[in-house]
């Protein structure tokens, strides 16, 4: 269960990581007087996202949850294949990329990378990582309460994201 712990854990620092991309992004963008829209919606996303974190590994410890190689090791390679994913559309937008919901007026649709075939790869990413990373140590209870949350929370952002974008574009 250690080596689980430490999993979680080395998510978390890479969460710290897109932190920091995403409080320089946003400097980026407001310099270029970007607007901000979402503002109702983050809290709660963050707040899922630490739930994930905590709840990983306290339902492991809790609950007593058995590794069981047959499930985890997929889900490890579906975790890093959503890291790179994820990391991918970070390397695409550049200082466009941000947690939030911050967009540059008059800034084309990126088309590249994986927007090339997606309109929101990120969120592909988010969606595997949150059955991967529980999974990986039978923690599906977790699992499936991120899962359920996860598309409330995704339906009200992609919305938003949508409408900002449309929005900036236009301008």
């Amino acid at each position: 269960m250690i080596w689980y712990t430490l999993l979680v854990a080395a998510v978390a620092v890479e969460r710290v990581g897109e932190l920091v991309v995403a409080r320089r992004n946003e400097r980026w963008s407001r310099a270029r007087r970007a607007i901000v829209a979402g503002d109702g919606h983050y809290p709660a996303m963050v707040a899922l996202h630490v739930g994930l974190l905590v709840g990983c590994p306290l339902e492991v410890w809790l609950g007593g949850r058995p590794s069981v190689p047959a499930l985890g090791w997929p889900m490890l390679a579906v975790l890093v294949g959503a890291q790179a994913l994820r990391w991918w559309c970070i390397g695409t937008l550049g200082p466009r990329w941000n947690t939030r919901v911050i967009v540059v007026p008059g800034l084309p649709l990126v088309a590249r990378g994986p927007y090339r075939l997606l309109r929101h790869p990120n969120y592909v990413a988010v969606v595997a990582e949150g059955v991967a990373l529980p999974l990986t140590h039978t923690a599906w209870v977790t699992a499936v309460a991120f899962t359920v949350l996860n598309a409330a929370v995704l339906t009200v952002r992609i919305r938003c994201e949508n409408q900002a974008l449309a929005a900036a574009v236009a301008t």
